[in-house]
């Protein structure tokens, strides 16, 4: 399982709700994401293009089975 975070640096920019509909949405009262879920099943292509396109590098995932963080 991987763990979904969305940081304070995030901006708002919504590419992440863009590529990743079903993952991240933006809060209108915050003006930042936030994962819908934050438990996800790993290998999740979606997460990680999500993560790759922030341009605040504000998404983090967790390999919960590992403890450590997914790279990109």
């Amino acid at each position: 399982m991987w763990r979904i975070t969305v940081d304070h640096t995030c901006i708002g920019s919504g590419s992440c709700a863009g590529i990743a509909p079903d993952r991240f949405e933006l809060d209108d009262v915050e003006g930042r994401a936030h994962p819908v879920s934050p438990d996800v099943a790993p290998d999740d292509e979606a997460v990680l293009d999500a993560m790759a396109s922030c341009p605040m590098e504000a998404i983090s995932v967790l390999d919960l089975d590992t403890g450590r963080p997914v790279e990109i």
